[in-house]
Formats: structure tokens, C-alpha cells, sequence
């Protein structure tokens, strides 16, 4: 079994004195792992970095084992994510949410969008849009997408500005006025992508709105807790915007 494809590292583990376990986000064969043998040389372990981009080989004799990665770098991005927190976090955030998808599904749109993330992570709020934008597609991918384009109620693409924490489903403005206690606050930029994220405030409403979904939908049916980089992230948003943290009080309604 072979094949050749681009992949963005997550992480690394050590195995035995001298190998390392690969694991990769690649293009088409989703979040994979394998053996690279001398992966804690000198020579390796400053490509086998989390959010540098490789371009790899992959082999077994089967293909249920682990079977053997030969990478060639083809972008270093790891020495400056690790310089920048809101860089960190993200990648973090998003590979733990990689991981709750099946390894070895491809997932290319995921990919792309993760690569793209690494490209503006300078530029804080465009980093927070794109974090939430890659959580309504996970939310998608592990089968709870939610539906922003229409009013639930009314049909229309105007003014959309609530979620229904019951279906899903976006709710307009005049529509949801009654029950806007009882709906989620839906920022502009979620339901256009043209739109971009105007303030922290937006960010951590659209936070706010996903979390609610992979609580209900992910987090606790699987027994888990939220990553912590995800409250990592925010904090390092909040810093990098308002040159404040956002205290653990704050945190805990949105995780």
C-alpha cells in the first residue's frame, strides 16, 4: 500500500529511542498517522514541527497498520505560530477538534480551510472568524450542521440575526424579538462570508453559539470536555484585542 500526498502537521510522539508517530491533516486522506524513522534526529525534529506543511510518502504492507511516512517540507510555519499565542491556540484548538472526526476520512474541505487559518493567524480577528467558520464545518462534518441561511420561521435571508438552540436553524430579527431570551445571537459575519468579524464582542458570541452545539451534540454525549485550547484561544484573542484576559468566569458560560 502507497500513496503520495500534503499533509499539515498536528503533532509527534516519540517512539523508541530514535523514531517518531507522525500525525498529519492531509488533502485526501484525512487526519493520518505513521512511523518516520529517525523522526528525533537533528535533522528531523525541526520539520517534524506542529503547523508546518509536508509533503509526504505513505507505505504498509496493509492497509490497517501504521505503516511508514517519508516527508519533505514544503512550508516552515511552526517557529512563527509558536510565537504568536493566538497562532498556538488555534492550531491546537483545531487539531482537537480533527480528532474527533474517524482517522483516515478524507476531509479536503477541512484541510484547506486549516491551511488557511495558518496563513492569517497575524491577524487576530480574522483567526477568531475563521475558528468559529472551522467549527460550523466540523459541526457539519460529524453530521449536526446548522442551517444560517434562512429563517426558520419565516423563510427569509434578511436580518438574520438568532439561532434556535432547539433546531439549529437560523431566526430574523422581527421573528425572534418575542423569544431573543431564549435564542442564541448570531454575529453578522456567520451568516455572510463576505462580512468579516468587526469586534471581540462578535467573536465570542459566535463562540458562544457554537459551543452550545458541541456540547449538546458532541462534548457531552462522547463524555468529553471542551479542548483546552479553546479557552486558550479566546484568552489570547481577548489579550491581543482589548490587551485583557477573559476571566475563567467568563470562559466557563462559553465552553
Amino acid at each position: 500500500m502507497e500513496w503520495h500526498d500534503e499533509g499539515i502537521i498536528l503533532g509527534t510522539r516519540r517512539h523508541g529511542e530514535t523514531s517518531a508517530i507522525l500525525e498529519l491533516m492531509t488533502r485526501e486522506h484525512g487526519r493520518h498517522m505513521g512511523l518516520v524513522r529517525g523522526g528525533r534526529s537533528r535533522r528531523m525534529q525541526p520539520l517534524l514541527q506542529a503547523g508546518n506543511r509536508v509533503d509526504v510518502i505513505w507505505r504498509a504492507r496493509i492497509d490497517e497498520h501504521l505503516g511508514m511516512m517519508q516527508v519533505e517540507p514544503v512550508s516552515f510555519s511552526a517557529a512563527r505560530l509558536i510565537e504568536q499565542p493566538v497562532a498556538l491556540y488555534g492550531l491546537q484548538l483545531a487539531a482537537a477538534h480533527l480528532r474527533l472526526l474517524p482517522e483516515r476520512d478524507p476531509h479536503q474541505n477541512l484541510f484547506e480551510t486549516l491551511a488557511i487559518i495558518l496563513e492569517h493567524c497575524e491577524d487576530t480577528l480574522i483567526a477568531g472568524e475563521l475558528l468559529v467558520r472551522f467549527e460550523v464545518m466540523m459541526l457539519e462534518e460529524l453530521g449536526f450542521g446548522l442551517d444560517l441561511k434562512r429563517c426558520a420561521s419565516t423563510g427569509t435571508d434578511q436580518n438574520l440575526t438568532y439561532v434556535s438552540p432547539k433546531s439549529g436553524r437560523a431566526v430574523s430579527r422581527d421573528a425572534g424579538a418575542p423569544w431573543a431570551d431564549k435564542l442564541l445571537a448570531m454575529p453578522p459575519f456567520m451568516v455572510n462570508s463576505s462580512v468579516r468579524a468587526g469586534s471581540l464582542a462578535e467573536i465570542i458570541a459566535a463562540f458562544r453559539l457554537t459551543s452550545f452545539f458541541f456540547t449538546r451534540h458532541v462534548w457531552e454525549p462522547r463524555a468529553q470536555k471542551p479542548p483546552e485550547a479553546r479557552d486558550g484561544f479566546l484568552n489570547a484573542v481577548a489579550r491581543s484585542l482589548s490587551n485583557s484576559a477573559i476571566s475563567p468566569s467568563e470562559t466557563s458560560h462559553l465552553l
